[in-house]
This record gives C-alpha cells, sequence and structure tokens, in this order.
C-alpha cells in the first residue's frame, strides 16, 4: 500500500485559523492567505472512509487547479498558486453559504425525484415525459444550503435564498451568471475529452475587496457527474444505466454491502486490494477528465513534503 494522508496538523508561520472539511484541511494566514490541502480521505453518504485512498488529494486537487486555469478568462477565482501536488493557495474569502447545483441531465438526485412524482425542485420546473439521464431542455440551477442541523446539504429555492437574506439579489445574479458560464465552458471541456458533464457544483465567495470569486473544487469526480458520449443515445434509448465517471462506483460498492450512511449501519471493511481499486480509478478519472497522464508525485514522506514546498513558498 502506497501512504496516504489523511490528517495534518501544520504551523504555518502566521497561521491564524484551521478548518477541517471531510476532505479538505484549510490553514489561514494572517496575510489574507488560504493554504487548503487535499488530503487522500474518501467521504460517501457524508461520512468519511476509515481509510485514505493513495494519490486521491493529489488527483482532486490537480483537476481542480487545472479547471480553474482553463476558466479563469470567464470567472475570477481565488487561486494565487498550486507550490505542491496536494496543495492549492489563494486569497482569503468569506464563502456564500449556498452551493450553485447546475443540471444538464437529469440524474442523481433530480431524477430520484422525478421518479417520487414531483416536477419541481428548488423552485424549478422539470418537464412531464423525462427519463432518468435525459438531458433537460435547458440546464436548471438547483441551489442547496447547509442544513441548520448536521453537515447534510438541503435543497433551496432561488426565492428562499433572498426571502430569507441568505444571499443578495445583487450577489444572486452574479452566482447564477458565473454558474452558467461555468458550466458550459466545463461541457465543452468535457466533450473535447469524450464526456458529459451530466450536473456539478459550484461553490463562490467575496474577497476582502468586495469581488466576488470561485472557490473550493471545479470539475472533480467528487463534485461533478460525468458519462461517457460514446454509446449514450443508445443507451438511453434501449433504457440502460449510463457508463458513469464519478466516484458512484464507490458508493454502489457501500450499497451492495450495507452502507447508506443511515443510523445503526457500520462502514464495511475496505481491504488493501480494494483500496488499490478505487486508487487506480481515480487516476482513470483523472486522465480521461483532463487529457493528460498521471504523475504520481513522491509519497515516501507525504507531510513532510507539503511542509517544506509550502514554507519555501510562503519564504519566496
Amino acid at each position: 500500500m502506497s501512504n496516504t494522508i489523511t490528517d495534518t496538523n501544520f504551523n504555518f508561520p502566521g497561521q491564524v485559523s484551521v478548518y477541517k472539511g471531510k476532505v479538505r484541511e484549510v490553514y489561514g494566514l494572517d496575510n489574507d492567505l488560504l493554504v487548503m490541502i487535499a488530503t487522500d480521505r474518501l467521504s460517501a453518504f457524508d461520512v468519511v472512509m476509515p481509510k485514505g485512498i493513495p494519490y486521491k488529494g493529489q488527483i482532486l486537487n490537480q483537476i481542480a487547479t487545472k479547471m480553474m486555469k482553463d476558466t479563469e478568462d470567464l470567472v475570477p477565482n481565488w487561486l494565487t498558486a498550486t507550490p505542491d501536488p496536494n496543495v492549492a493557495v489563494g486569497k482569503t474569502c468569506d464563502p456564500f453559504k449556498v452551493e450553485m447545483v447546475i443540471r444538464g441531465y437529469m440524474s442523481g438526485h433530480a431524477a430520484r425525484e422525478y421518479k417520487a412524482g414531483k416536477r419541481m425542485l428548488c423552485g424549478v420546473p422539470m418537464p412531464d415525459g423525462m427519463k432518468e439521464n435525459d438531458v433537460f431542455p435547458e440546464p436548471i440551477i438547483t441551489p442547496a444550503t447547509k442544513a441548520e442541523k448536521g453537515d447534510h446539504d438541503e435543497d433551496i429555492s432561488k426565492e428562499e435564498i433572498l426571502s430569507r437574506g441568505i444571499v443578495s439579489e445583487d450577489d444572486y445574479a452574479v452566482l447564477e451568471d458565473y454558474t452558467r458560464k461555468l458550466f458550459q465552458r466545463g461541457s465543452e471541456i468535457a466533450a473535447e475529452r469524450g464526456l458529459i458533464l451530466v450536473d456539478t457544483k459550484y461553490e463562490f465567495g467575496k474577497t476582502k475587496d468586495g469581488e466576488i470569486v470561485l472557490i473550493d473544487e471545479i470539475h472533480t469526480p467528487d463534485s461533478s457527474r460525468y458519462f461517457y458520449a460514446e454509446g449514450y443515445a443508445e443507451r438511453q434509448a434501449r433504457g440502460e444505466p449510463q457508463k458513469q465517471l464519478s466516484k458512484e462506483f464507490v458508493r454502489q460498492w457501500l450499497i451492495s454491502n450495507g452502507f447508506q450512511g443511515l443510523e445503526g449501519q457500520t462502514v464495511p471493511h475496505m481491504s488493501d486490494e480494494y483500496i488499490e481499486t478505487v486508487s487506480d480509478r481515480y487516476i482513470e478519472l483523472y486522465e480521461n477528465i483532463t487529457g493528460e497522464k498521471f504523475e504520481k508525485a513522491d509519497v515516501s514522506n507525504i507531510q513532510e513534503r507539503i511542509e517544506e514546498n509550502v514554507l519555501n513558498f510562503l519564504k519566496g
């Protein structure tokens, strides 16, 4: 088994805060910089799995930073530098308390709601007569916000976001505009790779100067669903499941082993052999999404490598 990074405990010069999410750990510095470290933790059904996945953090970080560079002409983002394969450094932002989810196809959560008879999602109508994985007449934005209790995301409509004052009307108009532009560009990039960008989510923040910027990950297999374009129409016509490129394969394995994150359920044992297959799948995802060969970073001592690279960047 390769070494993995599942937890960090750095103390960088000028460090004023540490935030630990399900996968990323964010260190705030007193010069308004954030150091964001993508760990190898794997989260599914809002539960962090007990073992790390070799190279997963590097894969997510490198896809996200590449996609930010590929979209920075459309939408400003928080990113300043990538001093290490697992690290992104950027501007401190005040995040908006909504995730901008955009769906080009009726899949996942939208399909489950549709099958339950609902024709409205987050205040947005869904046409009658659709099948799972059909394309929407045009992409729909279905925002989510964190639940008051727990870490689950909850559907919310634009009207409720505005009426509750979660985001101002002017700012929300910018978020909507940026979301559509990013999804359009992401779809074009995916098409060049023989993929369909099915749905994804974007997060935004506001810098100290009041600029709205893209933050967090973008177009990664953890935040997005992709289909293979080849055979999509034939599979739809036959009513067959689509060939997916996302971490859905992990969810399906967990479900088949009796785990969906419900109370009283135990995470099934992940053997070293299974962990290696998950790592291989993530590498496959990287190469398909970016069109580039994945170069494995030195993992003999990841903590030491990260610390040295970040310190050298901060000195420079």
